[in-house]
């Protein structure tokens, strides 16, 4: 369902203290492009927290450089360089350079800075939230079927609720389907299209295998849904039900709201039988208030890099 009255999911004016969370260099471009305009446009600030580089991309790189080894310097390079497209994109979007704020952190491994033991990038999130104090933060959406944009969010959400963000919270959907929730649609002006276009046109790196099918994304309607917790008394019985001939395989990661995050191999974790044939998390960190994200994952070896499982909220 889409609205296309931006006042029924939230308003933009001078006040308005926009933080983009974009877990690579052109999400911030492709998802929330018209958004970032339509804040500075009202003469609101804009924040981008990159949180990698997206240097671990090697098909692109070996295609414009030529070379099949990639070691830790040309990694690093090419990082550097996806960097520096960001910088370029938000200055066709009107953004100045001082609004970038990269992370640095490591791309393709979202999953295992929310696993830190220590919790230094859930503190990082935490501060950059006190420091900036948005009031309006575009996360990925948990939806996102890419493991970095689904821990993204789940970080994201864990940070909020542990800073007191009081921030509208919208999700955007880059891989992946909405499963029907409601979302604010915008197509933005014939100017703010045409902006959008050159900030792609920076990623020079992402549009020379992929330059089609991310001009088509960049020409889609930008959907943003409003993020809210499950109402009390929600079902906490997880979506799936595997065969019992991928258990041995599977692995289970649960996070919470409250700041606690665990990894189990699904035959290890604290599963019960809701009577139903479904299965429910016994996490004390699931059971107290606020939400708890949970994803299940394969752990076999694969070119596909796409989660086939996902994560839900309960």
């Amino acid at each position: 369902m889409a609205l296309n009255a931006p006042g029924e999911f939230f308003a933009v004016t001078a006040q308005t203290r926009l933080l983009v969370v974009a877990p690579h260099p052109d999400d911030e471009t492709l998802a929330n492009g018209l958004l970032i305009q339509r804040v500075h446009a009202a003469g609101g600030t804009v924040r981008v927290l990159l949180l990698t580089d997206g240097d671990n991309n090697p098909w692109p790189q070996r295609w414009l450089e030529r070379r099949w080894s990639i070691g830790a310097a040309e990694r690093a390079r090419w990082g550097h360089r996806r960097r520096a497209e960001c910088g370029e994109a938000l200055r066709q979007l009107g953004v100045p350079p001082s609004a970038l704020q990269p992370l640095g952190w490591p791309d393709m491994g979202l999953l295992g800075c929310l696993l830190q033991p220590e919790g230094r990038p859930l503190a990082t999130l935490t501060t950059v939230l006190d420091d900036f104090a948005p009031n309006l933060v575009a996360m990925p959406a948990l939806a996102d079927r890419h493991p970095d944009h689904g821990a993204a969010h789940v970080l994201a959400r864990m940070a909020a609720a542990r800073s007191g963000c009081p921030a509208t919270l919208l999700g955007y959907l880059i891989h992946g389907q909405e499963g029907g929730l409601p979302v604010f649609e915008s197509t933005g002006t014939p100017a703010w299209q045409a902006a959008k276009q050159k900030a792609l046109a920076a990623y020079g790196t992402q549009l020379a295998l992929s330059g089609g099918r991310l001009r088509q994304w960049a020409e889609r309607p930008e959907r943003h849904m409003r993020i809210e917790p499950p109402p009390p008394g929600a079902a906490r019985t997880l979506p799936w039900r595997p065969s019992s001939l991928l258990w041995p395989r599977l692995r289970l990661t649960a996070a919470s709201t409250g700041g606690e995050a665990r990894q189990w191999p699904w035959l290890a974790a604290p599963l019960r039988q809701d009577g139903q044939g479904g299965w429910q998390l016994d996490w004390p960190a699931a059971r107290t208030e606020g939400s708890c994200f949970v994803r299940l994952s394969l752990a076999l070896p694969s070119p596909w890099i796409f989660d086939h499982w996902g994560w839900c909220e309960l």
